[in-house]
């Protein structure tokens, strides 16, 4: 697919002002305007990249997902481990890390799947997801990462979303990922 060339819907960046800032986040207001010339200020955040892993097992019927707070929506959800990638690390032995500290399950091997940007209207907030087929259980989550760890089949998780138990977007897009492959390796549809 052929990018479009015209700019004339390109906002004009006049500059960014510093709200706060801190080892994961940085607040800031920019000043734009419109192709119209309608100025305004907008918030934006600007986020360290982050590293999730869709750890499934070894047949690709089931996935390792937490249960864990989210105090910032107050909701409980189930979710694929996943956190921040460290300075200079790489993606995959992050997503790796991660997965082991939030399950105690240590993923056999890890590959890219995908980055997006989950609020690329207010937020540079970049998301890599990888996908991982069968984990040891090598100890304990970590106290403060989940309080359950378990193996839930696809198609269960597919239902989980839409009762709204699993609220994440890279969760979702991995559950939808996995039903995918599941359904292209029997011919069905997900």
């Amino acid at each position: 697919m052929t990018e479009p060339s015209s700019e004339r819907t390109r906002w004009t960046i006049h500059g960014e002002r510093l709200v706060d800032e801190n080892s994961h986040i940085r607040l800031s207001i920019a000043s734009v305007e419109l192709p119209d010339g309608v100025r305004f200020e907008q918030y934006v955040f600007r986020m360290r990249r982050c590293a999730m892993t869709i750890v499934l097992d070894e047949t690709g019927e089931s996935i390792l997902l937490i249960w864990r707070h989210r105090f910032i929506v107050d909701q409980w959800d189930w979710e694929a481990p996943g956190g921040y990638v460290d300075p200079g690390e790489d993606g995959a032995a992050a997503a790796a890390r991660e997965a082991e500290e939030e399950t105690g399950w240590r993923p056999r091997s890890v590959k890219f799947l995908l980055s997006y940007q989950p609020m690329v209207g207010s937020a540079d907030a970049p998301q890599d997801i990888y996908v991982a087929y069968g984990a040891d259980h090598v100890g304990e989550p970590e106290l403060d990462e989940a309080e359950e760890v378990r193996w839930v089949p696809i198609s269960e998780a597919q239902e989980m979303i839409a009762r709204g138990e699993i609220l994440g977007a890279a969760t979702i897009i991995g559950v939808m990922h996995a039903a995918a492959e599941r359904a292209a390796a029997t011919g069905r549809i997900a």
